[in-house]
């Protein structure tokens, strides 16, 4: 019977530090990132900056392997009607993470600093979340990670995958030629 009492108390105990330490996190500042020792995750609360990208604390993130429609970009439906596919991308990744715990295996830094990532919310993927609703492209020039999504959401003709519209990265190019 002592031993059942002793067993109970110890993992009262245990639940107590465990509950206290959840209340450190949440009063936690949203800036706190932690580098975790097996070298390159990073895990903290995320402020999204639009749809393939983010922050957490002061390190910018972009989601490897794909490639989110411009804010500005406008895509056209198979119908023609015209919205708002980079506006679109970017509520979505923020509905996704925004104020949210996310963790980020660190890839590699882009050419602008930026830490490239594979982050994931409870377990999920947000590039696969974005590539299969049709609101990310595969970045093939950089991974083939999530072209099996990709061809999902254009067989299902989701997102921008519902109309010809132009990849981010032909976007772009074609600004800076303007």
């Amino acid at each position: 019977m002592q031993g059942a009492v002793l067993a109970v108390l110890a993992l009262v105990g245990t639940l107590a530090l465990a509950f206290v330490d959840r209340i450190r996190e949440a009063d936690a500042p949203a800036a706190t990132v932690s580098v975790e020792a097996d070298a390159g995750l990073l895990v903290g609360i995320a402020r999204v900056t639009d749809g393939d990208s983010l922050r957490l604390g002061e390190e910018r993130i972009r989601l490897h392997g794909i490639d989110a429609p411009e804010a500005r970009q406008e895509c056209r439906r198979a119908d023609g009607a015209a919205w708002a596919c980079g506006e679109v991308a970017g509520s979505r990744l923020a509905a996704l993470a925004d104020g949210r715990e996310v963790a980020c295996r660190t890839i590699e830094r882009d050419r602008f600093g930026r830490v490239v990532a594979r982050c994931a919310v409870d377990g999920v993927d947000l590039g696969a979340t974005l590539v299969e609703e049709g609101l990310a492209f595969a970045y093939r020039s950089f991974s083939l990670d999530y072209v099996a999504h990709e061809e999902r959401a254009r067989a299902a003709r989701r997102g921008i995958f519902d109309g010809d519209n132009m990849a981010p990265w032909d976007w772009r190019r074609a600004q800076r030629q303007r």
